[in-house]
């Protein structure tokens, strides 16, 4: 994600607010403390000096609550390497994701998307960019090290129809792959989500990558096993909820369908390329898939 530079707020300037400063009206020119009045009753103090005064403490109060809380505000946004809290569960089907966060960086190690980091190369531990399972799940032990994630090559292959796994394995040797690590799970319902992350040499040879060998513009060059028809781009994934700096393509299995339905989806980010794969025998839904999607996207914009 581009470290965006949060404007700094701008320096008030000395005056008093004018609702304090017109709280305790100043006395009339001329007018001294021991001064009698020509004739008449003698002049009783206003009424309302006192709820004047108070009115004063109160406005003083929120003026300061406010700047304390436009300070926090300010320092949560400025936040380079925070948490990044997990999508809510709601009753429209999305999982109960535990509060993840983006990893340390290596000592002197740049952001991936900063002027200093032209290649924008993740630094992080690859493995800790990883997607954690939701609550309830299933942990996949296939797919790689249960404590470091790292998989080989031919598990990220084992995704796609034998027929490309060939030439697929060439392109990423040709292309430096440099690592992969994968985590998977099965929830209750059946709901099979596999997650990979492959880390090449820069943002460029991803692009390249990409473009011949994975996903058009519009259409997947390989599809994933168990696709049995054409793909369609999943026009209900939320856009807006994609990173500055990354870039999603979101396919669904169009109809007819062979027994399960698969969806999946790529997040081309930097040096990184996340295949997020949601499998279901009959109908995968919708949510869960784009609430992963997104919370990995997170991760590593």
């Amino acid at each position: 994600m581009t470290e965006q530079t949060i404007p700094q707020p701008e320096a008030t300037s000395g005056t008093t607010p004018e609702v304090v400063a017109g709280a305790v009206p100043e006395a009339a020119p001329g007018v001294g403390a021991q001064a009698e009045p020509a004739s008449g009753p003698a002049p009783q103090p206003p009424k309302d000096r006192g709820a004047l005064r108070a009115l004063a403490r109160w406005t003083a109060a929120v003026l300061v609550c406010g700047a304390v809380g436009s300070g926090v505000a300010y320092a949560i946004t400025a936040q380079e390497r925070t948490d990044l809290p997990a999508l809510s569960t709601r009753d429209d089907g999305r999982w109960a994701y535990p509060a993840v966060a983006r990893p340390p960086l290596p000592p002197g190690a740049p952001l991936p998307f900063v002027p200093e980091n032209p290649g924008r190369v993740h630094y992080a531990d690859l493995a800790a960019l990883l997607v954690p399972s939701p609550a309830g799940a299933r942990p996949d032990t296939t797919l790689g090290d249960a404590k470091t994630h790292v998989a080989p090559t031919e598990r990220f292959l084992a995704q796609y129809d034998p027929g490309d796994r060939e030439e697929l394995r060439q392109a990423l040797v040709d292309h430096g792959l440099r690592q992969v690590v994968a985590r998977g799970w099965t929830m209750p319902d059946g709901t099979s989500t596999r997650v990979f992350l492959l880390r090449f040499g820069s943002s460029q040879v991803v692009s390249e990558v990409m473009r011949t060998n994975l996903s058009g513009a519009s259409e997947a060059v390989v599809k994933p096993l168990g696709i049995e028809s054409f793909e369609l781009l999943d026009e209900a994934y939320p856009a807006d909820a994609e990173a500055d700096n990354t870039s999603i393509t979101v396919f669904d299995e169009g109809e007819p369908r062979g027994d399960e339905h698969v969806r999946h989806a790529y997040v081309e980010a930097g040096d990184v390329i996340a295949l997020v794969i949601q499998s279901r025998k009959g109908a995968a839904p919708a949510v869960p898939f784009h609430q992963t999607v997104v919370l990995q996207d997170q991760l590593l914009g």
